[in-house]
This record gives structure tokens, C-alpha cells and sequence, in this order.
């Protein structure tokens, strides 16, 4: 059959069903190209993204998972002793913890964890609590334990609970622990020198590195130390270790016996103001007494009583108004302003010298001899001894004392100053007050700290102490030699030491109530009785002081003399030893002749 020249209708119908099948195959494919395209964008953006802008993010997360990080606590500067001994240092100890996410039963832990850690019902439902805290990873189970108490946590064997090795900090024998002060268990100072030096002493913490299992537990030997702790500085203090222990000893002994509140005794180079010795002790509510945990000796004011003498007398000396030989008449008491004041013996009115009133401490007496200058110049000298400011030591919570502008002084308080009363100072001011005579007139601010030790172990000297001339050399010369006569015949003979001059004086002093008054609510009197002298008299080394706090009011052993004085002369043979003093004779240096006394 031959064809005509035009197609069939049935062939054309066919060719272009299968153009349009065509066509739409490939619209199918660039749509199919195109989504692919856009979703290979996509995962390009988002592989961007996550390598680059979220990366971080990610690999936290997974270094979260598979990774524990720890800090290393680094080791606190060692505080020695101004010989080489250690007196405070970080010791190794183990503090156990818990990693709530991989906690696999929280009440069951914590169960298990209450008889090993010695918790109450409470303490259990507590620590429960921390356990389910949303996003908690870290709860703390025993600080600074020992190995063996450590292990009896850790023998438990309970998913989620590890350990690691930090230091704690210990102080060698309780020796000088209230001047060295405290850390809390992060190793930061919180009292004392510690407090004080807080920056130096502290290291730069380090940090460990450990890589986990599936089951949450520490693969062995994958930790990495990716920052090395650096220790800190090391102090080394003035405080000798040998002298402090024996200082403690004896005012421990004697607060004892006496049945005292407490003491505090300071020994301390007259030269430099080093202080080898600052001892606390207080009585416990058991009753017994012990080393106290507070500095008292530099945070603790009150009015100093008898010993102020030597300022008062020493300021009309230098002033020119008096000299040793200077004759007062002395009534046994006077009232001032409706007050009466009264000496410190009954005796009718009677003539004395200036040293005879300084060797019996005449509360009168130095009244009269300090009035021979004004108040201004009185005050004056009182600051320059100390009183009423810092003393530069810069210990924390440091008392200044009370000494009020000479303008503010009223009624009887102008007269009372003379003798220790209206004003107030530690017993770190009256010993640096007093260690000014001993110095040929210059006062020197006390000091704790003698030199810091870096990393390298290069030690590097602080500057010296502070000082200021106070009185002529000719002035402290008399002093000192009346301060002598207070020793061979006043009040301070208990004081005497064979093989030593000593030179010194006592101070009893009555301690105002609640009430407002010298006098306690049943009629009684509570006293504070001190001792402050040094040695060798002639050219002297050490100044000591002794305070007893409240010892018993009806003993005879409630003065100065009587109660710090022997507390003195136990320690002078102690100290000479430790610091290679020479003897200065076989007696005690005082001359076998008439004691001193009025004209």
C-alpha cells in the first residue's frame, strides 16, 4: 500500500505523546538536580557551619562526653620560722566527689554514701538533692581526707564518685598558729598572716585532663596535664620556733595556776622590732587554758595601766620639767572633779622623788610629775610612743588603740592618762612603746616578716622597720636606769634573773564592767597585770612583755609584779640561749645598797 505524502493521524498523535513524556522527563530530572543541589548546599552550609562558626560548641560537647577536666590545686608558699623551720605547709590529702551525670541510681548512692560519710537522715536527703540538680557535674563528698579515710569512700566502689589529690594546710606543732592565721578549703587565707600575704603565698592552679569510657569511668593512663600548677612564695618570718614554743609553755603554765581569763606575752629585738614570740592564751569553757586561735596581742585594746608611767615620766624628763631627783608632795589621795583618785598604796602625804614614785608606781606621784608639762605636749608624746596609730605591722584587723585629741580631754582624764587611764592600746603598741627606751630614745615598728623566698628560690630581705626618735639618748639613759630600780627594789623584783640585768615595769591595772565602772555588781574588781622589760639593761637586746587577764582578784598574785612579772624571768635564760646572749654577771646586777626611796 503506498502512502500518500501526509502523515497518519494515529503517527502523529503517538510522536507527540512522546515528546511531551520527554520534555516532562526532563523538567523530572532538573527538578531532581536541582534538590540536590540545594540539599548538597545545605549540607555544605551546615559542614561550614559546624567546622567553623559552631565548631567550638561541638567539640565541647564531645570532649564533655568523653573527657573529665580537674583542677590541680597548687601547693601554697611554706611559712618558716626566721631559722629555716617550717612553721605552716600544704600537706598532700585526697578530696572525694561525685559526678552526678553518671550517677546510675541516686538514691541507692547516696544511701551507700551516708554510714561512709557520717550523715544524719537530713544530711543524706540533702545530698540526694544535689544529686538530681539539672546539668549538676560536680558535688563535693570530703575535703582534704587522708588515704585511708578517702578509701573507705572510694572502697565503695559506686559509679560516679572519684577523687583527686589537692593540698591542706597544717601548721607545725599549733606553733604561733594564731599569728600565722587560717586558709579555708581552698587554700585562701582567711585570717592572720595568712590573710595578710593571701597573694604571695597563693600558687597558679593547674589543670588535669581525663578521658572516660562508656561507662563513665576514668580510662587508666589517658590523663593529660594541659597547665602545670606553679607553687607560691614562701615567707620567712621573724618568729623564732623554739622561743614561741616556750613562751607558750610558760603562759600556759601560769594562767593555769593562777586561775586567769588568759595572757598574751610578746619577746621582740629592741634593735630591729622583730618580733621572735607572740603567745595567746585563753581559758576554754571546759575551764583549762589553751594557745587561743585569735591574735589578741594586735586586735584586742585596753586601758594598759601602770606601765603608761614610763611614757609620762620619760615625756616631763625630756621636756626638761623634772629630773630623777625632783621632790613632789604626795597626798594618798585627791579628788578631782567630785572623783576621788587614790595611789596605788595608802600612805598619808609624804615627800617623794621622781624616782621613788617611779619605782613604787605612785599613781599620784606621776600625776604630778606628768602635769609639770601641758596635755598637748603629753598627747604629743604618747603618739609619737605609739599609741592611739597603727603600729606599721599591717596585720589584719589591727587595733589602733584609743588616744583622744588632748582638746577632747575632760575632767579627770587629764590627769588620769599619766598612769593608763583614758586610753587604750594592744599589747603590741605598749611593747613597741616601751622598747623605744630601750632603743636610746628611737621607736621601731614592730615586725612579723623578715623576707619572701620566689620559685626560683631567690629570697629577697623586706625593708627594715620603720622608726622615729621618740626622746634624747640622755633621756632613755635615765629611764633605763630608773626602770632598773624598779627590778632591784620597786615593784618588779620578781622580775630578777642571775646572770642578767634587767630593767622593767609593772602595771595593774583595773578593767572597766558592762556596767561602766571599775567596780563589779557584787562590789569586786577584776585586774590585768603586766610586766614589760628588757635586757641586758645596759645595752639592751630583747623586750619582753607579759600580760595576765583577769587572774584571781583575791590572790596577792594579781598585780603585775606579782603575776606576769615571774612569767618574765622564766623566759630571760630561754631567750639568752636561743639567741647566744652572754651573761652579764653572776647576780642579778643590783646593787646590794639602800633601795631607792623618798628623800
Amino acid at each position: 500500500m503506498a502512502f500518500s505524502g501526509d502523515v497518519p493521524v494515529k503517527y502523529k498523535a503517538n510522536r507527540v505523546g512522546s515528546d511531551i513524556a520527554k520534555i516532562a522527563l526532563r523538567r523530572r530530572l532538573r527538578m531532581t538536580v536541582l534538590i540536590m543541589v540545594l540539599l548538597l548546599g545545605v549540607v555544605g552550609i551546615r559542614v561550614v557551619q559546624v567546622q567553623t562558626f559552631g565548631g567550638d560548641g561541638y567539640r565541647a560537647a564531645s570532649l564533655d562526653q568523653r573527657t573529665r577536666s580537674n583542677t590541680i590545686r597548687a601547693t601554697r608558699g611554706v611559712i618558716f620560722d626566721r631559722n629555716g623551720n617550717e612553721l605552716a605547709l600544704s600537706v598532700p590529702s585526697i578530696t572525694v566527689f561525685a559526678d552526678p551525670r553518671e550517677i546510675l541510681d541516686a538514691p541507692a548512692t547516696a544511701r551507700a554514701l551516708a554510714p561512709a560519710l557520717g550523715l544524719t537522715a537530713q544530711q543524706e536527703a540533702e545530698l540526694l538533692a544535689k544529686f538530681t540538680v539539672p546539668g549538676q557535674g560536680f558535688v563535693y563528698l570530703a575535703r582534704e581526707r587522708t588515704r585511708e579515710e578517702a578509701d573507705l569512700i572510694l572502697g565503695l566502689g559506686l559509679t560516679g564518685v572519684h577523687s583527686y589529690n589537692e593540698p591542706a594546710r597544717t601548721v607545725e606543732g599549733g606553733v604561733a598558729e594564731a599569728v600565722i592565721g587560717r586558709t579555708d578549703p581552698d587554700g585562701v587565707g582567711t585570717s592572720g598572716l595568712e590573710k595578710q600575704f593571701n597573694g604571695l603565698l597563693t600558687g597558679t592552679d593547674g589543670l588535669v585532663v581525663r578521658e572516660v569510657g562508656a561507662n563513665g569511668r576514668p580510662i587508666a593512663g589517658q590523663d593529660t596535664v594541659t597547665a602545670a600548677p606553679v607553687p607560691g612564695d614562701d615567707l620567712v618570718l621573724t618568729v623564732d620556733k623554739n622561743i614561741q614554743f616556750h613562751t607558750d609553755a610558760a603562759l600556759l603554765d601560769r594562767v593555769g595556776q593562777l586561775g586567769a581569763r588568759g595572757g598574751t606575752a610578746i619577746v621582740m629585738d629592741s634593735v630591729t622590732g622583730d618580733v621572735y614570740a607572740m603567745s595567746n592564751v585563753r581559758r576554754n569553757d571546759a575551764g583549762g587554758a589553751e594557745l587561743a586561735s585569735g591574735n589578741f596581742a594586735t586586735v584586742e585594746a585596753g586601758e594598759p595601766g601602770s606601765v603608761a608611767k614610763v611614757f609620762s615620766i620619760a615625756a616631763a624628763l625630756n621636756e626638761g620639767r623634772i629630773t630623777p631627783e625632783t621632790v613632789f608632795s604626795v597626798p594618798g589621795a585627791k579628788v578631782i572633779d567630785g572623783y576621788p583618785i587614790r595611789d596605788a598604796w595608802p600612805h598619808p602625804t609624804m615627800d617623794m622623788d621622781v624616782r621613788y614614785i617611779f619605782s613604787e608606781s605612785s599613781n599620784i606621784g606621776t600625776m604630778l610629775a606628768a602635769q609639770t608639762i601641758e596635755s598637748k605636749r603629753l598627747h604629743h608624746y604618747l603618739s609619737g610612743f605609739g599609741f592611739g596609730r597603727p603600729t606599721g605591722l599591717g596585720y589584719p584587723g589591727e587595733s589602733r588603740g584609743i588616744l583622744r585629741p588632748a582638746k577632747k580631754w575632760r575632767g579627770t582624764e587629764k590627769f588620769t592618762v599619766s598612769y593608763g587611764y583614758g586610753m587604750a592600746s594592744t599589747p603590741l603598741q605598749l611593747i613597741a612603746g616601751v622598747n623605744a627606751v630601750a632603743n636610746k630614745g628611737v621607736y621601731v615598728a614592730p615586725r612579723l616578716v623578715g623576707a619572701t623566698i620566689d620559685g626560683t628560690g631567690a629570697r629577697v630581705d623586706r625593708a627594715p622597720s620603720a622608726t622615729r626618735p621618740v626622746l634624747t639618748e640622755a633621756t632613755a639613759a635615765t629611764m633605763v636606769d630608773m626602770m632598773r630600780e624598779v627590778v632591784c627594789t620597786g615593784t618588779g623584783e620578781l622580775a630578777k634573773v642571775k646572770g642578767m640585768n634587767i630593767a622593767g615595769k609593772t602595771g595593774t591595772g583595773y578593767k572597766v564592767q558592762d556596767n561602766g565602772t571599775y567596780t563589779t555588781d557584787t562590789g569586786g574588781r577584776k585586774y590585768f597585770a603586766s610586766f614589760v622589760g628588757f635586757f641586758p639593761a645596759a645595752n639592751p637586746r630583747v623586750t619582753m612583755l607579759v600580760n595576765i587577764d583577769e587572774p584571781n582578784a583575791n590572790s596577792r598574785d594579781r598585780f603585775g609584779g606579782t603575776a606576769a612579772a615571774p612569767v618574765f624571768a622564766r623566759l630571760v635564760p630561754t631567750v639568752m640561749h636561743e639567741l647566744g646572749i652572754e651573761p652579764t654577771g653572776t647576780g642579778t646586777g643590783c646593787k646590794k645598797a639602800v633601795a631607792a626611796g623618798a628623800p
